[in-house]
């Protein structure tokens, strides 16, 4: 049987670097060990992608969802239910926070997930890889107006989000550097979009117009030359700034709770240490976000840093759904589960502005909060779930057992979750109201999961469980 500090270290790696785990799924990960279990999360190629032509056989809206209300939640949930490489799935939600893109100006879901898509494939990647990838991205130029940057006439829009958000952080560079980056972007635009056709509308694409291009010289972050956008990208990724920036993202996304982005200024990090173990690994590397990672996931740091997170609303709905189970099908109803998130607060695939989400205690709020537990409870709730059952039958495999070890059990297979003691002892008092836990009659049997599925609603709507 695993240990259970083996068991608490391995959970908390696959909350933070994956969508949570089943106790199996964390057995068997802590059988193989903790650094071969990072390993495989790093190496998201050897496993089977997700089969989207299973949800297009049956919502075939997904392929084209066009500017049908919430239905592009949809296809990326399924995706992140059903993913055999969660750490390349995470990875994707932590850029698209960064490189926040909406529909509610592109008015087009399919380029948003076409965007996604690229972040999946190269988002573990090199940074500066990723940053050219963003540049072209159709969704991205049109939600920043780079298409409509001209030689004659620059626009700043891109340009400065990408010094302020995507790469350096405010204070980093100058008026003079946002115009002069402008000016490199000028002819990176989009085809035209054709009009619709049944199944929605056609693709844009990235085309660069050599016309339309700056060709003067231009004096950047101190560099001057005829600098075209990979250029500018590649001064920006030499920056300490940008090394500082991402590793200050890395850890505000993966580690702890830290200030928002435009405090940064003026906020030091919570754990300079830290910041500088990630700098180093990213100018090491040579911006390789996998070798990043690694460093991250095997540091201390990271090891001592639990429940030092409030979980987004994609990690309460995606973690809840992977662990009850029996949502990996495209049933009847995916489009609705993918509403949740933006329920409680996380609009995938449409952040309210440029600068993505405010994360940490920002999500909570009264009325979030309801949703959140609303949501979880009514899940492990269900008894018919996989899941739910998985945890019935352990505690029923244990025997008659008082009513500390059935707190003890549900906790430790909710979690680990570690809590007060006055908080623990509410749960064996309301848990005394009907005695041990009994398996010994049918009747037992149904009494006594009820009684399960009971306690898991109360430990989900606790505070400690709002973190991950």
């Amino acid at each position: 049987m695993a240990h259970k500090d083996d068991v608490a270290l391995m959970a908390h790696l696959m909350r933070r670097a994956g969508f949570g785990a089943t106790r199996d799924q964390l057995e068997r990960y802590v059988a193989q060990g903790y650094e071969a279990t990072v390993e495989e999360l790093l190496h998201p190629e050897v496993q089977e992608p997700v089969d989207r032509f299973e949800l297009l056989r049956y919502h075939p809206w997904s392929w084209k969802p066009g500017t049908i209300q919430g239905t592009g939640h949809a296809t990326w949930l399924y995706h992140m239910i059903n993913t055999n490489a969660p750490l390349q799935e995470k990875m994707a939600v932590f850029w698209h926070g960064i490189f926040a893109t909406g529909v509610s100006k592109v008015d087009h879901w399919d380029e948003i997930l076409d965007m996604i898509d690229m972040l999946r494939e190269k988002g573990m990647g090199n940074y500066k890889d990723i940053l050219i990838a963003i540049a072209q991205d159709p969704a991205m130029i049109y939600w920043l107006d780079n298409n409509e940057n001209h030689a004659d006439a620059p626009n700043e829009n891109w340009g400065r989000e990408l010094l302020e958000l995507f790469s350096m952080g405010q204070g980093n560079y100058t008026e003079d550097d946002v115009f002069e980056c402008s000016r490199a972007f000028t002819g990176w635009t989009i085809t035209p979009k054709l009009p619709r056709f049944p199944m929605g509308r056609f693709d844009w694409y990235f085309e660069y117009r050599e016309d339309d291009h700056d060709e003067g010289e231009k004096s950047f972050l101190g560099y001057t030359g005829n600098f075209n956008g990979e250029d500018i990208i590649d001064i920006i990724c030499q920056q300490p700034a940008t090394s500082r920036f991402i590793a200050r993202h890395l850890y505000n996304f993966f580690v702890a709770d830290e200030a928002q982005v435009p405090a940064w200024q003026n906020v030091p990090p919570g754990d300079p240490d830290a910041i500088k173990t990630l700098t180093d690994a990213f100018v090491d590397s040579q911006y390789d976000m996998t070798a990043v990672l690694r460093v991250l996931f095997n540091s201390d740091f990271f090891k001592e840093a639990r429940f030092t997170r409030i979980k987004s609303p994609v990690e309460v709905v995606v973690n809840t759904l992977r662990f009850v189970g029996g949502h990996e099908f495209p049933a009847p109803g995916i489009g609705n589960l993918g509403r949740q998130m933006g329920y409680m607060g996380q609009e995938v695939l449409n952040p309210p502005s440029v600068e993505g989400w405010h994360t940490g205690r920002e999500w909570i709020n009264s009325g979030s909060l309801m949703r959140r537990i609303n949501f979880v409870a009514d899940l492990v709730g269900d008894t018919s779930l996989p899941g739910v059952q998985s945890i019935v039958g352990r505690l029923q495999d244990a025997g008659d057992i008082s009513t500390d070890e059935f707190v003890d059990t549900c906790l430790d297979l909710m979690g680990p979750l570690d809590l007060a003691p006055a908080t623990r002892q509410e749960l064996i008092d309301h848990a005394d109201i009907d005695g041990a836990l009994k398996w010994a009659s049918d009747k037992d049997v149904e009494f006594s999961t009820m009684r399960v599925s009971e306690m898991l609603q109360l430990i989900v709507s606790l505070r400690d469980y709002q973190y991950a």
